[in-house]
């Protein structure tokens, strides 16, 4: 159980960024239901989960995220040369906003998670949709939400100089959206050149979205409500920038 917690220098930075004291959960890396949360936490479920809950509201895990980030660009482990964007779909299991049908999957309920990973495959920006919302409609929200990161010379940066995507981003409209911000577009085209072509600059984001999976509350979604969704893939994106930045 102890290799589930949250290291001790991840939980140092998460108590300048809460609101209030917290109690520590494995929850997310676990998979576990929080009733099946262990005592040894100190709390009942339900306290820990009304807990989760408000901070999700208040956006915690976003603002952890982007403190660790900060932490990676002061020390220049972002790689903003090369960006690569994907995304996942996962089940739904109870529903709730921002879900839909699964293309994939016989039509089950199901929910996206869209990632855009650096040149070292670290996630700069996520978001959730659902599974029936098509991989080109996310890419521009994505890109708006890449926060300003401090860098380890100059101003906070938000602009890769290059992406990389599959033929599923293939479309005009995209490109020149890119191109207007000095973004470089490397898309595959439909019919014209194989996605694998770019797949040694792509493929970093494929891990990136095995890393994701390494955390087990991922690997179906449980939570209703979509923010608490989206709460968990803050922390495991928040895990693995930590886990880069302890490296340094």
């Amino acid at each position: 159980m102890v290799e589930r917690l949250v290291p001790d220098g991840l939980w140092e930075i998460f108590q300048d960024v809460a609101p209030e004291p917290p109690i520590r959960i494995f929850v997310a890396t676990s998979g576990c239901t929080w009733r099946q949360l262990p005592p040894i936490f100190g709390a009942s479920w339900q306290t820990v989960h009304r807990r989760f809950a408000d901070w999700s509201t208040a956006r915690v895990w976003a603002k952890l995220h982007r403190v660790v980030l900060d932490r990676l660009g002061v020390n220049g482990e972002l790689d903003w040369s090369r960006c690569a964007i994907d995304s996942v779909s996962v089940r739904a299991v109870k529903g709730g906003r921002l879900t839909g049908p699964n293309p994939t999957d016989r039509g089950k309920l199901g929910s996206k998670l869209h990632v855009i990973c650096d040149r070292n495959g670290l996630p700069i920006s996520v978001g959730i949709s659902g599974a029936n919302l098509h991989d080109s409609q996310a890419l521009i929200s994505l890109m708006r939400g890449i926060p300003p990161i401090r860098s380890r010379f100059g101003p906070r940066r938000r602009r890769p100089a290059r992406l990389h995507a599959d033929k599923g981003y293939d479309f005009d409209h995209l490109r020149g959206w890119l191109r207007r911000r000095q973004i470089v577009p490397r898309i595959a085209r439909r019919g014209i050149e194989p996605s694998d072509r770019l797949g040694r600059h792509r493929w970093v984001v494929e891990r990136t979205i095995s890393w994701l999976n390494g955390c087990r509350r991922l690997h179906r979604r449980y939570e209703r409500k979509a923010e608490h969704f989206l709460a968990f893939v803050g922390i495991a994106c928040t895990l693995i920038c930590y886990r880069r930045a302890v490296q340094v």
